[in-house]
């Protein structure tokens, strides 16, 4: 009996061949990958990923689906099978006993859509705690308007404060659309592909926790001047002078500003901060 998908776990079941195949090109496998799938559903990513690489870690959060993964795969040696929740699991140690498994290098997957920005976060880690462990590539299936956000460029109406936290620790490039008739059942958005790359910022934030902080004030109140929305933080005229120096507008706004300017913008306003007395956030 098929398995129906669960509105408790965001599952819908891609049924695209196109949308499969640019996934798996995407990942650029090769057959020395050991490869980490998030929420594998009912294997049909699976099936084409195992052979492709050495090793295939799949977590899945159902356990009827488990039952049915088991079914397919169970047989199959460079499987591993973990059951339960991504986000709470401490997959180093669960792979501590399987050491063909341990340390997988790229992550492909489609992600449900309500928890995206958590496992973003647990893959990537964030600006102030990147990943210590970087993989080397993420392939992943997600909603549209995450993905625009994900890849978007300054003075654009998609670019905001996770376009800069993520682009910060990764390099982000659009793979293709995936339309909602591609799946079954259909979400009521359309999804994309998008592809990340991990990499060290150059330069880097000499003060990480500040950039964070920074951008979070920055996007705060997105139609105001940066100058307003950094108040609490530098006094308006030294930001104002500090902004001249950079070469940019005393009135711009935060999503006119590349991620280059914000780690250059938090480069320059660390040390006042620290003249004045402020407490790394």
């Amino acid at each position: 009996m098929a398995h129906r998908p669960r509105k408790q776990f965001g599952q819908h079941w891609l049924r695209s061949e196109t949308a499969l195949a640019q996934i798996v090109a995407a990942a650029a496998l090769t057959p020395t990958d050991r490869v980490l799938e998030i929420g594998p559903g009912t294997g049909i990513l699976t099936k084409r990923l195992l052979p492709l690489v050495q090793a295939l870690v799949a977590v899945e959060i159902d356990r009827d689906l488990c039952e049915l993964l088991r079914r397919q795969f169970g047989r199959v040696e460079h499987f591993l099978l973990l059951q339960g929740d991504f986000l709470s699991l401490d997959l180093s140690t669960l792979l501590a006993d399987f050491p063909a498994f341990q340390s997988p290098q790229k992550v492909v997957a489609n992600i449900p859509y309500n928890i995206t920005g958590p496992i973003l976060e647990k893959l990537l880690g964030t600006i102030a705690r990147p990943n210590p462990q970087p993989y080397e590539r993420l392939v992943l299936l997600v909603q549209k308007e995450v993905a625009e956000r994900l890849c978007a460029q300054p003075d654009s109406k998609a670019f905001g404060a996770l376009s800069v936290r993520v682009q910060y620790l990764a390099h982000c490039q659009w793979i293709c659309d995936v339309p909602a008739h591609a799946f079954q059942p259909p979400p009521k958005v359309d999804s994309a592909v998008v592809r990340l790359q991990p990499r060290l910022f150059d330069p880097p934030a000499v003060n990480p926790s500040h950039l964070n902080t920074l951008v979070q004030l920055g996007f705060a109140t997105r139609r105001k001047m940066l100058r307003n929305n950094l108040k609490s933080l530098i006094d308006r005229e030294l930001l104002t002078a500090i902004l001249q120096d950079l070469n940019l507008n005393p009135q711009v706004r935060a999503e006119d500003l590349s991620v280059a300017q914000w780690v250059a913008l938090s480069n320059r306003i660390s040390p006042q901060l620290s003249l004045t007395g402020e407490q790394e956030p």
